[in-house]
């Protein structure tokens, strides 16, 4: 049979898989200062959890979840998203209750929805993000929004921009919910079905559509901006006078509308404005989110959070024309002549590792000449050759690849001369 991997998916290959791997090691270094600590979750969750959360009106509840009953007949979702997870998990090992609040958290790994393919959009897609669980400090939000961006930076992007929105406490978002299905209702009939049924749910979710998009009532709908009550202004204001004093430039954009139904009041995005990019151009989106841990029956919890792509991230690299092309070069590659230099060969190919170089030799029985070459197509730093005279002088011929400078050098002297 011919398999192939699966519609939606990809695989990582070594020649790429690097690059994921220094997206992480920079979103951890920079999460480790900033006091985040990994949660782990599982890749599967109860399917209500994220129909409670997430909401029902939503696309990635109707449309794009993987779900299956379980041998005990029970619902299971593959997680669609990281926050609801991390909720849970807060709620059910009681983090609430840690002496030190807000619990800062953050997370990678692959997530799961059933849409369709399109460049840096896939069915399987791996996410890093950060939650902050406890507080309600417009500080906290300022501070979330800074690591995504340190992120970004840190990568080597600058061509992006914040849009910063607030979506109102639950006072504002219900006054804006009588507006909006007040404007829609009289021409909802010209709208999608998925329209018209959010229209009594959660008319919000029509701003998000993508089919009526061009629609004109879309142009002269009610914004929520002019809904926002005093408490949920003044909060918004904090949020920005926090992203001054950090020297954080942001755009406002009171049309922005987040995905997920549990988001309130601050809502965010950072977008590629790169022209080579494509047409769409989100690398990452976040909120506040309170009341979601009480929806899933925990206390009061006010959190926020961010989820960004990795494999967004690298296209945009690549847009910006910054795309790494630097990986990482091999310590030492060991050529070795002859059976007995093969034996002395791999001895020290494993004192070499001891040591943490990173260290390689030939396994494919090839002549010198082949043996050169693959150390070359591996970028090593320095060339061992072994052979007969070698083991028998317990020494090794050490080449810099760098200057092609070569000397004899004891076997016991060597891993003292590789260090420094």
């Amino acid at each position: 049979m011919n398999f192939k991997v699966p519609r939606g998916t990809q695989d990582i290959l070594p020649d790429a898989s690097w690059k994921w791997q220094r997206v992480e090691k920079i979103a951890r270094s920079i999460c480790d200062v900033y006091n985040y600590k990994e949660i782990r979750t599982p890749i599967f969750e109860q399917t209500e959890l994220f129909q409670r959360t997430v909401g029902d009106t939503t696309d990635i509840v109707q449309k794009e979840m993987y779900t299956f009953t379980d041998r005990g007949d029970r619902s299971m979702t593959l997680r669609p998203e990281g926050t609801a997870p991390v909720v849970r998990s807060f709620v059910e090992n009681k983090m609430f209750g840690y002496a030190d609040q807000p619990v800062k958290l953050y997370y990678t790994g692959p997530m799961f929805r059933y849409e369709r393919q399109q460049a840096g959009r896939y069915r399987q897609f791996v996410q890093f993000g950060v939650e902050a669980i406890g507080s309600d400090d417009p500080a906290i939000d300022a501070e979330v929004i800074e690591l995504a961006m340190t992120i970004y930076k840190r990568s080597g992007l600058s061509d992006i921009k914040l849009v910063l929105n607030s979506l109102g406490d639950k006072e504002s978002r219900n006054a804006h919910r009588e507006a909006l299905i007040a404007h829609f209702s009289p021409h909802i009939g010209e709208f999608c079905s998925d329209c018209q049924h959010r229209l009594e749910k959660n008319p919000l979710r029509i701003l998000d559509c993508k089919v009526d998009r061009d629609n004109p009532l879309m142009n002269t709908a009610p914004s929520l901006a002019d809904f926002l009550n005093e408490e949920s202004s003044a909060y918004f204001e904090k949020v920005k006078n926090y992203l001054d004093i950090a020297g954080i430039e942001y755009e406002y954009d009171p049309n922005l509308v987040r995905g997920l139904d549990y988001y309130n009041h601050t809502a965010f995005e950072i977008m590629s404005t790169s022209k080579g990019f494509g047409a769409i151009t989100t690398l990452c989106g976040g909120g506040r989110y309170n009341g979601l841990a009480e929806e899933i029956g925990g206390p009061a919890a006010p959190g926020i959070g961010f989820a960004l792509s990795i494999e967004r991230l690298l296209l945009a690299l690549d847009a910006e024309g910054k795309a790494w092309t630097d990986e990482p070069s091999l310590d030492v590659y060991l050529v070795t002549l002859g059976e007995e230099a093969r034996a002395k060969g791999f001895e020290i190919l494993g004192k070499l590792r001891e040591h943490g170089l990173r260290s390689e030799m030939d396994y494919m029985d090839r002549k010198i000449k082949a043996q050169m070459k693959s150390a070359d197509r591996l970028h090593a730093n320095y060339v061992i050759v072994i052979g007969e005279d070698e083991v028998n002088e317990n020494s090794v011929q050490l080449k810099n690849m760098a200057d092609g400078q070569q000397k004899k050098v004891s076997i016991d002297e060597l891993i003292d001369v590789l260090t420094k």
